[in-house]
């Protein structure tokens, strides 16, 4: 990987995490719900508008937007509102890794070996280390909220390897339209019509501003640099990078928010980014490492690496062709 895109790489990472941060500043202006259909609303529009037209079916979108949209982010965004620390959130969602390993075992048969059991057994001792930390000084029920959060995107990434997305960002955008009705629907029922238009009417450029981030920074930006090196590199090559987005998500709400980290939590840290990185099979040969095409939601990672495949035993097989197609006699011995 050239500097370059090494810098992108990182960058990425940087954004996904510090997004835990901003979100937290956004609830300050917003409640749950109606932040969540605000960041699908800017991040569909006008993006819609550029990305072309759908490339998988529509029954996919659909699926993805209400299981990643409105259950995932629903869920996150109402735990952290209920309490749950920015950082440890950023820390905790990464058991996602688990949860898609162990659905896509129970929907596709994909049978995990050794190694990526002992990997979630790992991981999965982090999040009891971190539910002891945050029992201790915070609510647990914004925890279980956060860990059903990544159970959901567990579940939208094992949807979103079924539909193969040829392009992340296009996926993305076109999957941003489908939640932005039914979140607005539950903030009336659940949040209330005037909680809502006071906090619209309240909006400053601080809240705007995160709005912003998390739609078109942390959505278009982020997914569009992702599939960009995903054209570029082996999924194996990238895919370990977001195993940094804990690392910015911990350090960016200690540094803007003031959140304490104890050393309980880095001992969870450690279990749990340790128990990812086996769960995901970091490192593994690039023709057959896999990712979690949604580890910071990242859908096409199954098409592009079967792509290179593909590629790679073509070019490896002898060719006995010459120029323009015609065959090359083969010399008697």
């Amino acid at each position: 990987m050239r500097p370059s895109h090494l810098a992108l790489a990182v960058l990425v990472a940087a954004v996904w995490g510090v997004n835990f941060t901003v979100v937290e500043i956004g609830l300050d202006h917003f409640p749950p719900l109606l932040f969540s259909a605000l960041r699908f609303l800017a991040a569909a529009l006008p993006a819609v508008f550029f990305v072309g037209r759908p490339k998988v079916a529509w029954k996919w979108i659909v699926a993805v937007g209400l299981v990643l949209g409105v259950a995932k982010f629903g869920l996150l965004f109402v735990g952290m509102d209920a309490g749950m620390p920015a950082g440890l959130s950023s820390l905790v969602l990464q058991v996602q890794a688990v949860f898609t390993a162990a659905i896509a075992a129970l929907t596709l048969g994909e049978r995990p070996s050794r190694t990526r059991l002992l990997g979630m057994l790992i991981a999965l001792s982090g999040i009891a280390v971190a539910a002891v930390d945050e029992g201790a000084s915070g609510p647990l029920g914004a925890f279980a909220l956060v860990v059903a959060a990544a159970a959901c995107w567990g579940a939208s990434n094992v949807l979103t390897r079924k539909a193969a997305p040829p392009d992340s960002l296009n996926f993305m955008v076109w999957v941003s339209i489908v939640p932005v009705l039914p979140l607005l629907a539950l903030s009336l029922l659940v949040e209330g019509p005037a909680r809502d238009l006071a906090a619209l009417r309240a909006m400053d450029w601080q809240g705007a501003g995160t709005v912003v981030y998390v739609a078109w920074i942390t959505t278009v930006f982020g997914f569009g640099a992702w599939g960009l090196l995903l054209r570029h590199h082996p999924a194996s090559t990238v895919a370990p990078f977001s195993l940094l987005v804990p690392v910015f998500g911990m350090s960016s709400a200690a540094l803007f928010l003031g959140e304490p980290v104890s050393p309980l939590r880095w001992c969870a840290a450690a279990l749990l980014v340790g128990g990812v990185a086996l769960t995901s099979g970091f490192p593994r040969p690039p023709h057959t490492a896999t990712a979690p095409p949604g580890t910071s939601g990242r859908g096409g990672v199954s098409a592009v690496q079967g792509w290179v495949t593909r590629c790679v035993r073509r070019t490896s097989r002898p060719s006995r062709s010459g120029p323009r197609g015609r065959r090359v006699p083969t010399r008697r011995r």
